[in-house]
């Protein structure tokens, strides 16, 4: 028996996983079928987790002083980043410019990130009830 060349086996070895990689190909379609009711849920839960007074949340502190400062910082605030709320707090003697309502600690550093550019003291807490 002649053993076959280096061309020929290459070849062959080639063909034969082609033929079973697109021999066993499948193709299909999927549909989902979804109640209702889900999107009204999610809707729901949306509204319930607007809630500004959730102490599980993160806020960050862009000003602490006097309520000129604060109304000018929240004002400076408002025009740089319209995507995030602010609410000023009074916590005697000094008003506060609170921002956001963040979930998790990553998504309070994110936004973090971006407010040290115009507001450098700033910085992340979580308030007390």
């Amino acid at each position: 028996m002649k053993p076959l060349n280096l061309k020929t086996s290459i070849l062959s070895i080639l063909v034969f996983a082609l033929g079973i990689t697109f021999g066993f190909s499948q193709q299909g379609k999927t549909e989902i079928n979804r109640d209702p009711k889900i999107d009204v849920l999610m809707n729901l839960m949306k509204e319930m987790n607007k809630n500004d007074n959730d102490s599980d949340r993160y806020k960050i502190q862009i000003y602490s002083g006097n309520r000129s400062g604060a109304q000018k910082a929240q004002s400076e605030f408002k025009e740089s980043f319209s995507e995030w709320y602010s609410t000023d707090v009074y916590e005697p003697p000094n008003f506060k410019i609170w921002v956001g309502n963040f979930r998790t600690r990553l998504e309070a550093d994110r936004a973090l990130q971006q407010i040290k550019k115009k507001f450098p003291i700033a910085f992340i807490f979580k308030p007390k009830k």
